[in-house]
């Protein structure tokens, strides 16, 4: 080929590119098929994967692109293990009053004592016993290795007075069963009455004995709810510490609960002292005591049932090395704040000062109950 038809052949080339769309060379279309959309992830973070899916019109004129944000699974190491701990009920305790039919949603607070980091592949599946319209599983959120999580189900109460419990489980993304502390069941226990009112359904925290320690790390209350609840003081003194058989109405703020541990833990690290960590155990035997003081109107370390800090401990299951106690009531109720504080300026009883500021202890649990316009709070300090 000649120099003057080589360059002949470049301008028409030129020529042409320059006469759609003044100057600015045409897209070039995919051809069209029947496969489904192209999907192209195009950027991703630790918390989302951001993809956009591509769609080719049918006369191959146009390209769209929708963008979805979805979470990601944590990728975990093969080796990693899975364990968990429960922490609190932080909504509908154990045989919380519920009017039947009534929508509810329960919420647990676990702790992630294991290696691996949980996340949607980490699944809340119901278990056994009744349902009550719980889905077939729930995701969970993203949750690391010494963090606490809380999950939440929306349930229905049944129809039929009395007592209903429905157990659930977590399952990893290999659809295995996680164990809880000494069992692997997360339940819901209600009372359904029918043709009344029923109690106040609300946030107490947990007297279950089956966990072991975790952080005493607890949301805000106006993130969870913070309603008093109402419960109601079997006679057993093997259950409350109490004795008689008249039943006795009282109520536990959780709200207060909170200000208790915040308090003690805030005034720890003022002094430079390790924060302590909330046992469901200890809580267990300080609930129990403060109900106890409210149903008979004790300020004492001794229950009515003459059981002792030490004794209320060990019936829980909880092997202690060391543990003390301290109490406090009042009318109007103090705020768990202000029971911390008059616990620090405690002059006639400097001990109960001196176990804010141990160090030989590191778990505690607190109890609270108020009956009319008194409030009674009970916090336990203990070394396993």
């Amino acid at each position: 080929m000649s120099k003057k038809l080589f360059i002949v052949t470049v301008l028409i080339t030129l020529a042409l590119s320059a006469c759609n769309g003044g100057g600015a060379a045409e897209p070039t279309i995919p051809a069209v098929t029947d496969t489904p959309p192209a999907t192209a992830v195009v950027a991703t973070t630790q918390a989302v994967t951001i993809t956009e899916t591509f769609t080719i019109t049918p006369d191959g004129t146009a390209v769209t692109a929708t963008p979805t944000v979805g979470t990601v699974q944590p990728t975990n190491p093969p080796d990693c293990t899975n364990s968990a701990s429960f922490v609190a009920d932080i909504t509908i305790p154990d045989n919380t009053n519920v009017a039947a039919a009534t929508t509810f949603t329960k919420t647990w607070r676990i702790a992630n004592n294991g290696t691996c980091v949980w996340g949607p592949g980490y699944t809340l599946t119901h278990y056994s016993d009744e349902r009550m319209d719980a889905p077939d599983s729930i995701p969970l959120n993203i949750a690391h290795p010494g963090e606490n999580l809380d999950i939440s189900v929306d349930l229905t109460a049944p129809n039929s007075a009395g007592r209903h419990q429905a157990n659930f489980v977590i399952k990893n993304p290999e659809g295995l069963i996680i164990k809880v502390g000494d069992d692997s069941r997360l339940w819901v226990v209600i009372n359904v009455t029918v043709g009344g009112a029923a109690g106040s359904i609300a946030t107490i925290t947990s007297t279950s004995a089956a966990a072991t320690s975790a952080p005493a790390t607890l949301a805000p209350a106006t993130a969870i709810g913070a309603a008093p609840a109402t419960a109601t003081r079997a006679p057993s003194a093997a259950t409350e510490g109490g004795s008689g058989s008249a039943s006795c109405l009282f109520t536990i703020d959780r709200t207060k609960l909170m200000e208790v541990i915040n308090a003690v833990n805030a005034y720890r690290t003022e002094k430079g002292l390790s924060t302590l960590y909330v046992n469901p155990k200890l809580a267990q035997a300080a609930q129990r005591h403060a109900t106890d003081m409210a149903c008979n109107s004790l300020t004492a370390h001794d229950g009515s049932d003459s059981s002792t800090p030490q004794s209320r401990i060990a019936a829980t299951g909880y092997v202690a090395s060391s543990v003390s106690e301290n109490v406090y009531s009042s009318s109007p109720p103090f705020t768990g704040e202000g029971a911390v504080n008059s616990w620090v300026s405690d002059t006639a009883d400097p001990n109960n000062n001196k176990n804010l500021l141990s160090t030989t202890f590191t778990q505690i649990g607190v109890g609270y109950a108020q009956l009319g316009n008194s409030g009674y709070y009970v916090i336990v300090f203990a070394t396993p």
